[in-house]
């Protein structure tokens, strides 16, 4: 059964809204005037940094529509992440890419622009992954809708899922439709006491078997691995697999997510993307590893050319997460074809240039 949750704005107030923002926006573009798209700011530290007018999207806010028998929400993208994590709470189901949050304010809308997964991203996807469809607004003022609100509605389909981690340089989002799962029948998480190298061994040949992995973690000589699905099947591997079972785990991941894990309060935090079965980074510092050592988490003074080489000759990426002096890039170079084949996203979208300008890179 399906049914609509009406929160916030009526029709007609949020109508007016979106007209707001695109003549806002067409007069920006008309003046070649930065705007600068803010939700919560929960994440305003991630990428480079933004100037202009704000756009305040907090305001286009509350779930349009929800069916759990269908597993699809629709939420306006000022909608807290929290309100819609309760709301699957009630009906046991959930958001698997299981975003962070890094405040109490944490919008769906900044989540999507954002990109980011949590720890179950590795064995259930990503953020873009689960983007059904998206109605946005352009750099030339004007509402479009991609995708839709069923996995088999293709039309836009990829489109819509270009706004995954496109941290508002594309369009300013109204609303997303996102694909939801139900929760675990059961979760146990276990501790295994191994050297990095063990580790990281373990965790690529466990996730070659059907073992009911959710998240993985690494540090300091612990492997920390909980288990998610039927209760039979994750009984199951905890027998085969032995370990220790942590009692609060729920606690233990949160501060993962969030990153309120004691090994975060680093100032300066690099994340690599390698490929999973890639040795140790050799490069000084300390570091966590997650999504069964395709994640590496740095805290190093290393400079950045030293850390992006080390990485690339892994076959990674490293990306200046957070640090107390701003980057002038914090995401790693892009090749001359990728970084072609923004510029031309960029243009399409956004042709005067005014949507959070090089908030990516310095050339859009």
């Amino acid at each position: 059964m399906s049914f609509v949750v009406n929160y916030g704005f009526k029709v007609k107030a949020m109508q007016d809204t979106i007209e707001q923002f695109s003549q806002t926006v067409r007069e920006a573009g008309h003046d070649r005037r930065p705007l600068r798209i803010l939700g919560s700011g929960s994440k305003s530290f991630y990428g480079r940094p933004t100037h202009g007018e704000t756009l305040d999207a907090t305001v286009c806010r509350g779930i349009v529509s929800y069916e759990p028998t269908e597993l699809v929400l629709t939420a306006r993208a000022g909608t807290p992440l929290a309100e819609i994590e309760a709301a699957l709470a009630a009906n046991r189901q959930m958001l698997p890419f299981e975003p962070p949050h890094f405040g109490p304010g944490a919008t769906l809308g900044g989540c999507v622009a954002a990109g980011l997964s949590g720890p179950r991203r590795a064995y259930a996807g990503a953020v873009r992954d689960y983007v059904l469809g998206v109605r946005m607004i352009d750099g030339k003022g004007e509402v479009l809708r991609f995708g839709g609100q069923v996995m088999k509605n293709v039309a836009g389909y990829d489109v819509s899922r270009l706004m995954a981690g496109s941290l508002g340089t594309l369009g300013l989002l109204l609303e997303v439709s996102l694909k939801i799962l139900p929760l675990p029948a059961e979760e146990l998480t276990l501790r295994f006491g191994m050297a990095e190298r063990e580790a990281l061994e373990a965790m690529n040949r466990w996730a070659a078997q059907p073992l009911s992995l959710s998240a993985t973690c690494y540090h300091e000589g612990a492997l920390t691995v909980r288990l998610s699905g039927a209760s039979a099947a994750v009984r199951s591997v905890r027998q085969k697999l032995g370990g220790e079972i942590v009692e609060d785990a729920d606690s233990f991941w949160h501060s993962v997510r969030e990153q309120r894990h004691p090994f975060f309060h680093a100032e300066t935090l690099w994340r690599l993307s390698l490929p999973s079965t890639a040795p140790a980074i050799a490069v000084p510092g300390r570091q966590l590893v997650e999504w069964g050592g395709a994640l590496r988490w740095l805290a190093s003074d290393a400079d950045a050319t030293t850390i992006r080489q080390a990485a690339a000759a892994l076959g990674g990426q490293a990306t200046l997460f957070r640090s107390p002096e701003p980057s002038a890039e914090p995401f790693h170079p892009l090749s001359a074809p990728l970084l072609e084949l923004h510029q031309r996203l960029k243009q399409t979208f956004d042709p005067h240039g005014i949507l959070n300008p090089g908030r990516m890179h310095q050339a859009f």
